[in-house]
């Protein structure tokens, strides 16, 4: 088993960045596909980005495409998500999730660990 948490989330103004980090514990990463997903207020969760076992796969949501960067680093157990060109429409929480495959998918039944969630708030 698993354990994920998630750490970065702050506040932030309309275009300045964020990192996220999720560290593991438990289990090494190497053998789970991961993900990012995010909640915004009063909506369901979402899919923001993916990334497979090597890292030599990734995969994003066509609403941070091109602003959001997801890596991992095996080696520390590690996976982050850069996030540039922050919008209000991104405020958010944003939680970190494993799955026992290469490449896993966009829908969180996928996902069988999850972090208890970071709060991201971008203001215009």
């Amino acid at each position: 088993q698993v354990q994920l948490v998630e750490s970065g989330g702050g506040s932030v103004q309309a275009g300045g960045s964020l990192r996220l980090s999720c560290a593991a514990s438990g289990r090494t990463l190497s053998t789970y596909g991961m993900g990012w997903f995010r909640q915004p207020p009063g909506k369901e969760r979402e899919f923001a980005a993916g990334i497979s076992w090597s890292g030599g796969t990734t995969y994003y949501a066509d609403s941070v495409k091109g602003r959001f960067t997801i890596s991992r680093d095996n080696a520390k157990n590690t996976v982050y998500l850069q996030m540039n060109s922050l919008k209000p429409e991104d405020t958010a929480v944003y939680y970190c999730a494993a799955a026992i495959r290469v490449i896993p998918g966009r829908t969180p039944s996928e996902y069988g660990y999850w972090g208890q969630g970071t709060q991201v708030t971008v203001s215009s």
